[in-house]
């Protein structure tokens, strides 16, 4: 039996958001198994674990119907990360996240991305504001949401015990 998992594709002047192919995961490991890189969004982890959570991420697509974008730069073809909704079990609601790979950040891409991830769940499917769940320390993830119009809004422990700071975005009338 085999599923079939549909992601629309999301495109940016510089950016295509698509979904995950098995090619991906080789940047996906990489970027979880290195700790600098990883330690905000739930690393770091060994190869086996990041071929796991791979797994749920792409669970999540088939569960929810949303999920992670791989993000890739139009110009080179290279991935530059990954953009997305994401609402695990036991998440207050849909956030959007982003995390980007060795070497891309500090070009705008992730604000370029979560734009386009965040028009999408507005525009397309009709959601209300969205939240980005930050680690604490996180401080260029903080910046970003603060670019994006997010304003710290609590303190909350997420279920795997982790400390988190939860970013509201505002709502799709308040970006006219």
């Amino acid at each position: 039996m085999s599923l079939q998992l549909t992601v629309p594709a999301l495109e940016t002047e510089r950016l295509r958001l698509r979904g995950p192919e098995n090619d991906d995961f080789e940047a996906f490991a990489q970027f979880y198994t290195n700790e600098d890189r990883s330690w905000g969004v739930g690393g770091p982890m060994d190869r086996a674990t990041a071929w796991r959570f791979y797994g749920t991420n792409l669970g999540h697509w088939l569960l929810r119907g949303y999920g992670f974008w791989t993000v890739i730069e139009k110009a080179s073809g290279a991935q530059v990360g990954r953009v997305g909704l994401w609402n695990p079990e036991g998440w207050l609601e849909a956030e959007i996240g982003w995390m980007m790979y060795d070497g891309f950040e500090g070009k705008g891409y992730a604000f370029e991305a979560a734009k386009a991830v965040r028009d999408h769940a507005y525009d397309t499917l009709g959601w209300g504001p969205l939240t980005s769940v930050i680690a604490p320390g996180n401080d260029r993830s903080v910046a970003l949401a603060e670019r994006m119009g997010a304003r710290f809004e609590r303190n909350w422990v997420s279920p795997s015990g982790k400390d988190a700071l939860i970013y509201r975005h505002p709502a799709s009338e308040e970006l006219q």
